[in-house]
């Protein structure tokens, strides 16, 4: 531990004209007397809680576990989880009762946080029955943090009727909930919710506005101020953090520019890309723009699942969403070896051993994505402990089998320790028809925002802090 000579309150933050950057937490934001103690107890830092969801269920043969307790094997789509099979909870026969009414796609996603049954409508007077879990969070705590909420995904919200099921469209495009009417509008520009995290204005186009400029040469004097005062171990936190920005930004810039060429853009576009600089919003935020077969679908998703731990790192909020893609998704998955189509048409695969393979991959993807976010937050110091350890990261669907279209024995993994609250490394089965509303509620109690009552949950999720609790007996 280096030698601390000056304090900082834990809400300061590196400002310049049009930026305002939050910053991890250092040894300088904690009093003296609560360092060492601080240091070595996880649940001294605070708690994040983020919730990814995947779209069309996963292939059923090739998720669940063979073995429960400590010593399972992860399962085919599971794998690419091995470098964090001990921060992990895999937990199986969860169930959303209130959405088994036969739809297939969307009360399975628009009620996948809230635990009720949405109301049918091809209308805009949609409503959820309920309000979701992170929002009931962020109603809690959302005052502690910049940002109370900070919901991303892929895909823009459809506003049609799908006439197959006689829904909404615009159900399928959220799972957060500000109010049984009001669902919160997810971001899916990378720029803009890079804009949202640290810039303090929007909208400022002249030559010599702060909005050209990168986020970090607008607060590099405020950096280079905090970096004389703190000591070694906090400077060398701190530009760990800065370099981390300053690659997530890049990255979105080098990713807007191709796409924008790609989309083979008229002169004139390419003329005010090059005078916005790294400040590209709107030319590809449209997918009339863009073509889907040409954009790089990883990419995209790993720069708003980096804006996510940035945004945990740096305290800017402590509840998060990401929606991976919305209900009835048919993204071209062909960029994976082996599959050839869209992503609904391939989970319906009516076991069909070549669908099912597609699927399979399709799904084990998704998880290489949660595998990279998980190890990049188990990278990332808070004293003894890590980004991970203090953290929930929940990555679920709102069915089983796309081609069954079932809210049972959903597929659910649980991430990170809670701040020391989650007994991790183990596959977990319950008594079939256990409330998934029951996770939700212990997830609630652990982040610091309990409700007596969630849904239909009977009580918080047994068995969570037990290492030695592997189920119970169907």
């Amino acid at each position: 531990m280096s030698k601390k000579t000056w304090q900082i309150s834990r809400r300061t933050m590196l400002k310049g004209v049009g930026a305002m950057m939050g910053l991890p937490l250092l040894e300088a934001m904690t009093p003296l007397k609560a360092l060492s103690a601080s240091l070595a107890a996880p649940s001294k830092f605070p708690v994040r809680m983020a919730v990814l969801y995947m779209a069309n269920g996963v292939n059923p043969h090739q998720w669940t576990p063979a073995a429960r307790g400590s010593g399972f094997e992860l399962s085919p789509i599971l794998s690419p989880l091995a470098k964090v099979k001990n921060d992990i909870l895999v937990l199986s026969e969860l169930w959303n009762a209130a959405a088994d009414t036969g739809d297939g796609h969307y009360v399975k996603t628009g009620g996948f946080l809230t635990g009720t049954t949405i109301t049918r409508t091809t209308g805009s007077n949609i409503c959820s029955g309920g309000i979701s879990m992170d929002q009931l969070a962020a109603r809690k705590i959302g005052n502690l943090t910049l940002l109370p909420s900070l919901e991303l995904g892929i895909e823009p919200t459809n506003t049609f009727v799908d006439t197959n099921v006689g829904f909404t469209t615009l159900y399928g495009g959220h799972i957060s909930w500000n109010t049984p009417t009001t669902p919160v509008a997810k971001e899916i520009n990378p720029q803009l919710a890079f804009d949202r995290l640290f810039r303090s204005s929007h909208g400022d186009t002249g030559a010599n506005a702060a909005g050209n400029q990168s986020v970090l040469d607008l607060v590099m004097a405020d950096a280079a101020r905090l970096q004389r005062k703190v000591g070694k171990a906090d400077q060398i936190k701190l530009e760990e953090y800065l370099e981390s920005v300053r690659a997530v930004e890049k990255r979105i810039e080098f990713d807007a520019r191709r796409k924008a060429e790609e989309a083979n853009a008229d002169p004139l576009v390419m003329k005010e890309i090059d005078r916005l600089g790294g400040r590209i919003k709107d030319y590809y935020a449209d997918p009339a723009k863009v073509s889907e077969r040409q954009s790089n679908h990883t990419e995209h998703v790993r720069l708003m699942l980096d804006l996510m731990v940035l945004a945990f790192w740096s305290d800017s909020t402590r509840i998060s969403t990401f929606m991976f893609g919305n209900a009835v998704s048919g993204k071209n998955f062909s960029f994976l070896e082996g599959v050839g189509g869209g992503h609904h048409e391939i989970s319906h695969h009516q076991d069909n051993a070549s669908k099912l393979e597609q699927y399979k991959r399709i799904n084990t993807w998704h998880l290489s994505q949660y595998a990279y976010m998980l190890e990049k937050m188990k990278s990332i110091r808070e004293g003894e402990s890590t980004l991970l350890d203090n953290s929930m990261i929940l990555l679920g669907a709102g069915m089983r089998d796309g081609n069954a279209h079932n809210p049972r024995n959903l597929p659910i993994v649980l991430a990170g320790k809670g701040g020391g609250a989650l007994a991790t490394g183990r596959h977990l089965v319950y008594k079939k028809g256990t409330p998934l509303s029951n996770l939700y509620r212990s997830m609630l109690t652990r982040v610091g925002a309990p409700a007596e009552k969630f849904a239909d949950s009977t009580g918080e999720l047994e068995g969570l802090a037990d290492a030695g609790f592997s189920g119970v007996s169907a």
